[in-house]
């Protein structure tokens, strides 16, 4: 982050100098605060010369005039009150720590006249900031820091009816900013710096949260027969990991839910090589076990009242003289063989097994597993939601639903016996393509061969966990898709 926010709440706010926030809704001629950091009432005429009407996620940006107790003065408008969510909050406090631009401190005034915060809607503003406050810059040796006058640390006083509740519900907040941080960072890194090993050692750093963390070598996996995975790994000379964490917060005896993460380090679609115009991109080939190592953070750094398994398959896909060719058959974990159409089909081979290997042994409710799996999905979605499969219809309702609340969005894709004889094999039990039509559908049945009669998930997020467009909770390259979305599913549905 090169920007770091310190986050309080309070009552009631002295303000002296620095930047004063006050939020507005449509419709209102005052905003939030101006009593007190606007005696003047700049910002009201203000908003009359400029016609700054309160639109939803837009500001009035002002230099206070001489005898104001803040520097500045920004607006920030809400739109209409009543169509709030919470995710507009989340938005509202991104628009905020864009707004920032050299002040060291900040006073934001959250109860517009007409509008009510609560604590939680309080605390998903301070996350709001902490989220687009981030930047990946490990690797600049010029930082930009100074470049628009932008200090590295600053106060923040959130103004708010119930400081001690919002104080409270923000210690939530930062949990889930530290996991999207890590998703996010997991996936900017550099492929030579993140290798297989090195993601692995990664998840071991969550031990420190008290997450379990057992780290499955090649020749663990080859006794377990995880003909697959090894499969997409051995053009490679960075060894495969399969990394396994367990948080413990619910009751002892209670069956886990599972999180399996598709990790392909880097994609060059082995002996079906990628063209090279964006080959580049494929470092971002792990954004599903990025996400299930950011939630996994999430869920212990709040103490979360549930069992949780998380699986991450790591792998990297190279060309070497020793890569798997189109027309090798491997044989799975579960004994299915499967024939290799196109290597660069690999991140279905690698979650076959991983997904086996979780049902065998954990037992679990259910299972979701997310992956950059396929192309495909993007010419159907966009980069505006991700890929919904699911054999469970409740579930896949409690999966919308929080995608909804959290603006992770998904779509529901269908899955269907059709598209089964799209992927079955002359010479084995399937193979790892259907072909171009319906892609993203075949390469979901694809992976419902491997998880029995499980209730399970497959949410392709090929659209949204790299390269999505910019927002106002996100400047980067890498977004964190996911960690939000599946502590809202858990948090929701899942605890005790």
């Amino acid at each position: 982050m090169s920007v770091k926010f310190h986050i309080a709440f309070a009552e009631s706010a002295t303000i002296k100098g620095g930047l004063a926030i006050q939020l507005k809704l449509s419709g209102d001629a005052a905003a939030a605060g101006a009593s007190v950091a606007d005696p003047q009432n700049v910002a009201t005429r203000a908003a009359g010369i400029a016609k700054f009407k309160g639109k939803a996620m837009k500001t009035l940006d002002i230099i206070a005039p001489q005898g104001s107790p803040a520097d500045r003065l920004v607006v920030i408008g809400l739109g209409k009150g009543d169509d709030l969510t919470d995710y507009d909050w989340l938005r509202a406090g991104g628009v905020a720590a864009a707004s920032v631009k050299g002040m060291t401190s900040v006073t934001i005034f959250l109860d517009a006249p007409g509008l009510s915060v609560n604590a939680s809607q309080a605390a998903g503003f301070g996350l709001g900031m902490l989220l687009r406050a981030y930047s990946f810059d490990a690797y600049k040796t010029k930082k930009n820091d100074d470049e628009d006058g932008s200090p590295k640390q600053v106060e923040v006083t959130i103004v708010t009816a119930d400081p001690q509740a919002a104080r409270t519900a923000f210690a939530g907040s930062e949990a889930i900013a530290g996991g999207v941080i890590l998703a996010r960072d997991l996936v900017n890194l550099p492929p030579n710096v993140l290798g297989p090993v090195e993601f692995a050692d990664k998840a071991k750093e969550l031990q420190a949260l008290g997450v379990e963390v057992d780290i499955l070598t090649e020749k663990e996996m080859k006794k377990l027969g995880m003909g697959a995975l090894l499969g997409v790994a051995q053009g490679s000379p960075r060894p495969p990991r399969l990394a396994v964490m367990q948080w413990k917060g619910g009751k002892g005896k209670e069956a886990p839910i599972a999180f399996v993460g598709k990790g392909v380090v880097f994609d060059s679609g082995g002996i079906s090589i990628k063209p090279g115009a964006g080959m580049e991109d494929m470092k971002g080939d792990m954004g599903g076990a990025a996400a299930v190592a950011g939630l996994m953070h999430v869920l212990a750094a709040r103490k979360a009242k549930v069992n949780v398994v998380g699986i991450l398959g790591l792998v990297e896909n190279m060309p070497d003289g020793n890569a798997q060719r189109p027309g090798d058959i491997v044989t799975s974990m579960s004994g299915q063989t499967i024939e290799i159409i196109n290597t660069d089909a690999e991140g279905r081979l690698v979650l076959a097994d991983a997904l086996w290997y979780c049902n065998d042994r954990f037992k679990p409710r259910f299972m979701i597993n997310l992956a950059t799996l396929t192309g495909a999905i993007t010419v159907a979605l966009g980069s505006a939601h991700a890929g919904l499969f699911c054999n469970d219809d409740a579930l896949a309702t409690h999966l919308a639903a929080a995608g909804e609340a959290t603006g992770e969005k998904l779509w529901r894709m269908p899955l269907g016996k059709e598209y089964d004889k799209l992927i079955d094999s002359k010479f084995a039990d399937m193979k790892n393509t259907g072909g171009r039509l319906g892609g993203s559908i075949t390469a979901a049945q694809f992976l419902k061969r491997f998880v029995g009669d499980t209730a399970w998930a497959h949410l392709d997020i090929a659209g949204t966990a790299l390269n999505s467009p910019s927002s106002e909770i996100n400047q980067s390259w890498g977004s964190g898709y996911g960690v939000r979305l599946l502590d809202e599913l858990v948090r929701s549905h899942y605890e005790d």
